[in-house]
């Protein structure tokens, strides 16, 4: 009868083999009462499933004619004679080989010797005159036990993610828009769920076999007074085999000892269990206000982990617990957290904080947790780069996305769509419409096709600009990128040429609108007689006007504002004020922008009551005001001698930050002198 014979007669000890607790650290007496008093249990060590990966399933391609309960007994022994053969090893390294392999048989056989005994409390005591050696036996069992029941039930994880149940449930979370680390979360959760389901109802169904044989009568009795078996002496060197390949050297232990460090990285944890004052601590926590005095939220932080010494998944519970009750109380408490020791903080941990605070455009938090990277010499990933570049684009902060782009590029991350968008808008923003253009060009030659709404903001930058090529090569780009002109881009192209002082080219790109069957309307209408209204040409205007009138287009408030400020300039007083009432019969509001007309148009014509009316409007919204306003104002009131009204608008105009021109400070200075040298007596009113 050899060694596997011996062992699997006793079946005490590969039950609770199968059921010992996950604690890493366990007595000598602890670890033989598991082993020993649970002799009544009756599931046998091969009743489990075969263990696979690494050594198990080595040792089924080397010895094929074993069966499988045999080969993971053989699996316990011989990774118990490999680990104490180098703690004995360690422990006297004068020994020669056959000392070392005498110690073993002597070692294992006192191993064996206790699980024939079924119990007691022998294991506690020095079985070999050693306390050490004695301690260091149980040790090394006990490890030996942890690293397969893991591997088992590694196997078993795995085998259950590939269930149906399991990828049902996580096609659909995908079809919902879960991705990424979420889903392979959600993913392990299930097939865990699923695991311990079928674990459940196959213990179910043995108990109710074993009562089955009981109430048979099945008890046939044991055998008793058998003799005393011999350890068979192993000869030559223990020998591992994975797939044919020899794993029996020092190197490959190396290589086990960092995949079994990786796993603790990888491998999903679980929190422990809070009890007692430590559950009250927890509740306290979690039931903090986003008000709570910092101090109290310190107290309590360091109180837990007082009481708990946690390691990061017990942090990550507690954060995902005060993440589902308050998100502001969770921001403060994650990132008080980022500084514990035992939270382990990585980049993913100050990523995620990031993020959050540049969707919500929080410019302080993020600079405050870039310094506590740059701090602890972390650098910023490619999810902290995009984050920072789509915030500083949001809050108009160039140079800052500029730099984040050339950060995410130097890693060799390649920009999707949304870095492109993000950048784009921030040089539209910037008014740097150029280099918007170049990223635009960089994306075709990368295949990549704007969407229609990054187009629209381009075009609206360069006619803003008053650049007509520009906007036109936008427009020619989005007809090959197949997007056709709109009413909104011919309006654009409206605005650019008006802005440029081209009224010809207005009109042959309000013409082209007309002949694509958009019909024109208020804005285009508006855009389109301002720039008639730069070269002074009345007469084209209001052909204009009567053509699109028997067409039957009716003129709108931004029209009517047009002509009030174009016959406010020539000083047709009446025909302004007549528009006027037109405006006021439509019902709207007139823009803001309409008070600096009358009040130049007043001011020019020494109608003191309604200018100061007029002034009373922009004083009182002067915010609004931009500096050519200020600029047409002031010099509007010094035509007609109002000095001390435009004195009080230059002193506004100097508080809001704005410098007057030269040609102002002339004007201003020779009105005053005009004013100084002659009587001052101001204008009638009309």
């Amino acid at each position: 009868m050899n060694l596997r014979h011996l062992l699997r007669r006793h079946h005490p000890f590969t039950t609770v083999l199968a059921r010992l607790t996950t604690s890493t650290t366990v007595s000598n007496h602890t670890f033989s009462n598991h082993i020993f008093l649970n002799h009544t249990l009756t599931k046998p060590f091969q009743s489990s499933p075969p263990l696979s990966l690494s050594s198990a399933a080595a040792t089924a391609n080397a010895a094929v004619e074993e069966s499988e309960d045999d080969a993971a007994m053989n699996e316990f022994l011989s990774r118990f004679v490999h680990s104490m053969r180098s703690k004995l090893a360690d422990s006297y390294p004068n020994s020669d080989k056959p000392t070392i392999d005498s110690m073993l048989v002597i070692v294992v056989d006192k191993l064996v010797a206790e699980m024939q005994r079924h119990g007691g409390t022998s294991a506690a005591t020095d079985e070999f005159g050693n306390e050490v050696l004695t301690k260091t036996m149980w040790e090394v069992s006990n490890t030996v036990f942890h690293e397969m029941e893991r591997e088992k039930t590694k196997e078993k994880l795995n085998r259950y993610l590939q269930s149906e149940e399991v990828k049902t449930m996580a096609r659909f979370a995908s079809e919902i828009g879960v991705r990424g680390d979420m889903l392979r979360e959600m993913r392990f959760k299930w097939a865990k769920e699923v695991m311990e389901d079928a674990e459940f109802y196959a213990e179910l169904k043995q108990l109710k076999e074993s009562a089955a044989d009981i109430e048979g009568g099945g008890d046939d009795g044991g055998v008793s007074g058998s003799p005393k078996e011999a350890l068979p002496k192993r000869r030559g060197k223990i020998n591992y085999k994975l797939y044919g390949l020899d794993m029996s050297g020092e190197k490959w232990r190396e290589v086990a000892e960092k995949v079994h460090a990786a796993e603790e990285v990888v491998w999903p944890l679980e929190a422990k269990a809070i009890t007692g004052k430590c559950k009250l601590v927890t509740e306290k926590i979690v039931g903090l206000g986003a008000d709570e005095d910092e101090g109290k939220v310190l107290e309590l932080i360091k109180e837990w982990v007082e009481l708990l010494q946690p390691s990061k998944v017990d942090w990550v519970a507690l954060l995902e617990n005060v993440k589902a009750r308050d998100y502001s109380v969770y921001l403060k408490i994650a990132e008080r957290v980022l500084d514990e020791p035992t939270f382990q903080s990585d980049i993913r941990d100050y990523s995620l904080l990031i993020d959050f605070h540049a969707k919500e455009r929080r410019t302080e938090d993020v600079e405050r947790l870039l310094k506590k990277m740059s701090a602890k010499g972390l650098a910023p990933d490619v999810l902290t780069l995009t984050a920072l570049l789509h915030l500083y684009s949001k809050t108009d902060n160039l140079d800052q996305a500029k730099e984040a782009f050339e950060a995410l590029k130097s890693q060799g991350f390649k920009p999707d769509m949304e870095i492109y968008n993000s950048m784009i808008m921030a040089y539209v923003n910037a008014g740097h419409a150029k280099s918007a253009e170049k990223l635009i060009r960089e994306m075709e030659v990368r295949d990549l096709k704007p969407v229609e709404e990054i187009y629209m903001s381009l075009l609206q930058a360069f006619a803003q600009r008053a650049d007509i090529d520009g906007a036109q090569r936008i427009v020619t780009t989005m007809r090959f990128a197949g997007f056709q002109p709109t009413a909104e881009s011919c309006t654009l192209l409206i605005q650019a040429s008006a802005k440029s002082g081209d009224p010809t080219e207005a009109r042959n790109n309000f013409e082209l609108m007309m002949n694509l069957g958009y019909k024109p309307d208020d804005k285009s209408t508006s855009i389109l007689i301002s720039a008639y209204e730069k070269k002074n040409e009345l007469d084209k205007a209001l052909s204009l006007l009567l053509q699109l009138e028997k067409d039957g287009f009716e003129p709108g408030i931004l029209t009517y504002c047009v002509l009030v400020d174009w016959l406010g300039k020539l000083q047709l007083i009446d025909e302004a004020e007549q528009i006027l009432a037109k405006i006021a019969q439509l019902g709207e509001a007139p823009p803001f922008k309409i008070q600096v007309s009358l009040c130049d148009m007043y001011a020019r014509a020494g109608i003191e009551k309604k200018t100061l009316q007029a002034l009373g409007v922009l004083e009182a919204k002067k915010d609004l005001l931009e500096h050519t306003d200020f600029e047409r104002i002031i010099q509007g009131l010094l035509k007609s001698g109002f000095v001390n009204e435009a004195r009080r608008i230059w002193n506004l105009m100097e508080a809001q930050g704005l410098a007057p021109s030269e040609s102002l400070k002339l004007n201003f200075m020779a009105t005053e002198s005009i004013i100084l040298s002659s009587t001052n007596n101001r204008p009638g009113t009309k």
